[in-house]
């Protein structure tokens, strides 16, 4: 017997040789609402990610429409 069915072996016995422990009753309940609660987290995180994403972009093509409409800008070359 390798050393690790020696170690699978005696976690099988100590589980099942002792008492349960016991369980809470809601413990189901209170893990569904962590989960909810990860999951609205996430879901704020993302779409606030989304939102700076879209304002950088706004940002940058509002620069570049101010930047190509200056006075001081050169005329393009003829031709093109």
């Amino acid at each position: 017997m390798s050393g690790l069915e020696r170690r699978e072996a005696e976690a099988r016995r100590l589980l099942l040789a002792g008492p349960r422990p016991p369980v809470p009753a809601d413990l189901a309940a209170r893990a569904a609402g962590q989960g909810r609660r990860l999951l609205r987290g996430r879901r704020f995180v993302r779409g606030a990610a989304w939102l700076l994403l879209v304002a950088a972009v706004v940002a940058l093509c509002a620069l570049t429409a101010v930047a190509g409409s200056s006075p001081g800008a050169a005329p393009p070359p003829p031709g093109w």
